[in-house]
């Protein structure tokens, strides 16, 4: 993977590998960087430009050390990256890159592992996030994504399916952020209907439609210094799309009947389980949005490849649901090979629902688990 913001070092790059049937995955920043190692997961070597557009590079690469041991980091010297982009020539370049390139041995560097991540290991006493359970390797690379974008203000896009858990991920990110104190406010994109959203995002003058008896603040106004959550952003209209881009963008908001902008200091947060670069491609979501939501993006593995997690949530969820109770041992064998289809979500209520069944019983059996 080649890390740099210059689209012509990458392209030049990619035209010296492309001879050797090398695959080249490219990023312009470091948060892409980083969602396109926790997707893949056979990337071995990284060439890092170290001047990120979006994070320094001594907190890329301590990250990098920390949740990806095993990927090689080869920094380019920030002139010859400059030079190189002005000129579009690697022979500018680094000599440890130069080596990698023309080098035998340096070919055999380069040969991708079919499964690095079985080499992944999760790193003990690593970042942890209140109410957020799990010790696989995906979980500690979220953990460590959410310490490093909560002191900041950067826009996040968490995705994963549903049930995964991204409403915990957004309240952690607010938990842990200077923003801690004050208000942390939902919408629930999915939930409101079209015709009522844009009012309660932006909220109305009095008299702005027929039973405006007075005005009212908007959801993102009273956020006001702190964070709003726009959940299932994969299904906000279009038509409030635009706007939503212009508060990102500009910090402002103008409600339903008025001319007035209103400044707000409110840092955003959204979450999807759709796929939202195919809703861009079929024009169902602005490009422009997607890009500005996606500077930070943060994705949740689904809980059927994330192997003892199962067991450590089911654990977690039975001492909530009955104190004192433990799970069989055929029982959890019952939860480990189940697909989870509904993740976390599913498996939470599963364990509700077999802690009823067992009653009194000092354990919960498999004949209490009910799929």
């Amino acid at each position: 993977m080649l890390v740099s913001s210059s689209s012509h070092l990458r392209r030049e790059l990619a035209t010296r590998l492309a001879p050797l049937n090398w695959h080249l995955y490219e990023a312009a920043s470091g948060a892409e960087a980083l969602e396109a190692l926790t997707l893949q997961g056979n990337i071995q070597v990284l060439l890092l430009d170290p001047a990120l557009p979006d994070l320094l590079p001594s907190e890329f690469q301590g990250l990098l050390g920390q949740v990806f041991p095993a990927l090689e980091v080869l920094t380019l010297d920030t002139a010859a990256c400059k030079v190189a982009s002005s000129t579009h020539s690697l022979s500018t370049l680094s000599p440890q890159l130069t080596a990698v390139l023309n080098q035998e041995e340096g070919r055999s560097q380069l040969q991708l592992t079919p499964r690095l991540n079985e080499h992944l290991r999760a790193p003990s006493g690593g970042p942890r996030l209140r109410g957020v359970i799990g010790d696989s390797a995906a979980m500690q690379r979220v953990f460590s994504l959410t310490h490093m974008v909560a002191l900041r203000d950067t826009t996040v896009l968490v995705t994963g399916e549903s049930g995964t858990g991204k409403d915990l991920i957004a309240q952690a990110i607010h938990q842990i952020s200077p923003r801690r104190n004050a208000p942390f406010v939902v919408v629930n994109c999915a939930a409101i209907p079209e015709a009522l959203l844009e009012a309660e995002l932006f909220g109305y003058a009095k008299g702005a439609f027929t039973g405006a008896m007075q005005s009212r603040v908007g959801r993102i106004h009273a956020a006001q210094g702190g964070t709003l959550f726009l959940d299932e952003i994969g299904d906000m209209p279009l038509s409030l799309q635009g706007k939503i881009l212009r508060f990102v963008e500009q910090g402002e908001v103008q409600r339903l009947g008025s001319n007035e902008n209103i400044r707000v200091d409110v840092r955003m947060v959204a979450a999807t389980n759709a796929d939202l670069k195919s809703q861009v491609q079929q024009k169902l979501f602005r490009e422009d949005l997607y890009y500005r939501l996606a500077i930070f993006p943060i994705h949740l593995t689904p809980l059927r490849e994330r192997g003892g997690d199962v067991v450590k949530l089911a654990h977690f969820f039975a001492s909530r649901f009955c104190p004192g109770v433990k799970l069989s041992e055929p029982a959890l064998n019952l939860l480990r090979t189940h697909n989870w289809p509904g993740n976390v979500r599913e498996l939470r209520n599963v364990i509700e629902r077999a802690s009823i069944m067992a009653g009194a019983a000092s354990e919960i059996s498999e004949n209490d688990i009910i799929l």
